[in-house]
């Protein structure tokens, strides 16, 4: 095959208004009318990564935010957010009542996240142990 392909070109790939949203981080409901009804191409999308519009940086800032965003602010897990009770988006002020609150739920489940990253960690350790070992990595 050539360098020179024929048919659509690169640049007019095109997404879902909520897998852009999901790549920017930003509670589709949220969004304008106008983002949430047409598609986003890569560039139009890359504009918004670039040069994000107010209405992106606000959104970003101040919520409503999707739910694995609130996840990560809070130190939980998507799960534990369901667990605690906490089913739709929150805003920036919403996530810091919670943190300032500290209910049971999130100290909780803070305490499964943690404990979820240092077994993550200890079996990445022990994978890398075993690769440097003389006679590389055990199968089993």
């Amino acid at each position: 095959m050539t360098s020179q392909q024929t048919g659509p070109q690169q640049s007019s790939q095109t997404m879902k208004p909520s897998t852009a949203a999901k790549k920017l981080g930003v509670y589709l409901a949220a969004t304008p009318e106008e983002f949430q009804e047409g598609t986003v191409t890569r560039a139009q999308y890359e504009a918004l990564q670039a040069d994000p519009p107010q209405w992106l940086v606000d959104l970003r800032r101040d919520g409503p935010h999707p739910r694995p965003v609130v996840a990560a602010r809070l130190g939980v897990s998507i799960s534990g957010l369901a667990r605690g009770g906490v089913t739709e988006a929150l805003t920036t002020e919403q996530i810091q009542e919670l943190r300032d609150e500290r209910p049971e739920w999130l100290e909780r489940e803070r305490g499964t996240q943690a404990d979820v990253r240092r077994e993550t960690v200890r079996l990445k350790q022990k994978r890398a142990e075993q690769t440097d070992a003389p006679g590389g990595p055990k199968r089993g």
